[in-house]
Order: C-alpha cells, then structure tokens, then sequence
C-alpha cells in the first residue's frame, strides 16, 4: 500500500508538468498532496463572499461549500475520535469533536497549512478575530468532497491537518468552547445568561456584531466578530476571564 501511494505520487507530480495552470495546481498539490481533478471547486473554496457582488454572490463564494464541507469535516472527526478514544464514552467525544473542530482551531490549522496564502478576501489580513480561514478550510474540505470523495476528505484531514497537532489527546481535552463552558458554569451555580446582539453593522468585508453576554441582569463581557457566533464566542471569553 505504502509503496503504490509512493507510485501514485510520483505519477501526480509528473502530470503536473503537463498542466496549462501548472502555478495553481502546484500550490493546491502542496497544500492537499494529490492533484485535483480541476481547479473549479478549489477557486470556490478560496473565494470570499467579500470579493463578490450581486444577487448572485452566494453561488459563486465558498459558503455553499463551507456548509457541505461542515458537516464532513463532522463526520470524519467522529470516525478518528471513536477509533482513537474506544474506552470514551458519548459525551466525552461528543465535547472532544467540539474542541478538535471549534472555530480558533480550525482557523489556526488552516494558517498552519497555509491557506492564509491563497484565500482571496477584501481586507482579509485586518479582521478583528476573523475566522476566514477556519471557515475557508471548511470549504476546501467541501470543494475535496465534490472533486474526489470521502476517502480524499478523510486522508487530507488525517495526514494533512489534524496531523499538525502535536499532541491530540491534549487538544481535544482543551475546551475552547467558551460559550458552552459559561452556560456550564451558569447552570451549575444556578445563575442567570443571557446573550444579546447589542450592535450590528454592515461593512465591506461583510456583517459585523457586538454581542454581549450578561450574568442575573449585569453585564459581563462583551465580543466582537464577523458572525453572531464569532461574537458570542468572544464575549463568553471576556466574561470566563472575570469568574474566580
């Protein structure tokens, strides 16, 4: 197995040399490791919503794609979890999937891969705590799905991403879920949250939020991001940072 993957490799790297946009192909080879079967869906993944205008700007970013790419970048976290944690139960891989695949982590992998490179985004390098290219990286897993299958998505993600993490048992016990850990909190003391959008605006990069997080009335913390849950995330770890 080891050596026809050998094989298949050095074949992959020959048929690159043949290619009209061999600059595009090269660079997705370095970041997936197999050449892709074309360029289309991958352009999609990279693609921004902020780079495209008109009624017609969803079909042609990569939010569709991120959807797709979302629920099997779930999938094949669940399959690595219960293979690698089989005396874990239920819960514990339901938060460890949640830890492994939260908004920071993905966006740190897909820096660490490289996709801060190639994802074509207005102002992308002045957002404020933007997860541009986590949710890029859930696209590009999505444009892998389209182009060749399940199998590839679950290889990439193995060899490619999650294998970027130096020690996974100690990752996927880190909860960066901040909101999920304040509602813990809240419940098991018997207090009261609320999270509020407090501010919405519309800027060229996209929507913009300031949420706020408040415990029995009183506020607690406040977040800023280019989603709701971005926001929320970020208020909830304003607020842990003030509970003893």
């Amino acid at each position: 197995m080891k050596a026809k993957r050998v094989f298949r490799k050095v074949i992959d790297k020959i048929r690159l040399l043949s290619r009209k946009d061999r600059e595009s192909y090269l660079l997705l080879y370095s970041i997936l490791g197999f050449v892709p079967s074309s360029l289309k869906p991958y352009k999609m993944a990279m693609t921004h919503s902020s780079q495209v205008v008109g009624s017609g700007r969803k079909l042609v970013c990569n939010e569709r794609l991120e959807f797709l790419g979302d629920a099997v970048l779930s999938s094949v976290t669940a399959d690595f979890l219960y293979s690698n944690f089989r005396k874990e139960r239920e819960g514990f891989l339901s938060k460890s999937r949640s830890n492994l695949v939260c908004r920071e982590r993905l966006n740190e992998l897909a820096v660490e891969i490289g996709l801060d490179r190639v994802v074509r985004a207005c102002g992308a390098d002045n957002h404020h705590n933007s997860y541009i290219y986590g949710n890029a990286l859930e696209a590009l897993i999505g444009a892998i799905y389209i182009d060749k299958g399940y199998k590839y998505c679950r290889r990439f993600l193995l060899e490619r991403v999650f294998s970027k993490l130096d020690n996974i048992d100690s990752v996927v016990r880190n909860d960066k879920n901040f909101k999920s850990r304040i509602i813990e909190w809240a419940q098991k003391h018997h207090r009261q949250i609320v999270f509020t959008v407090v501010k919405e605006e519309q800027r060229k990069e996209g929507a913009y939020f300031v949420s706020e997080v408040s415990v029995d009335g009183e506020p607690f913390g406040r977040g800023e991001g280019f989603s709701k849950r971005e926001s929320q995330q970020n208020a909830a770890e304003a607020a842990l940072k003030k509970i003893p």
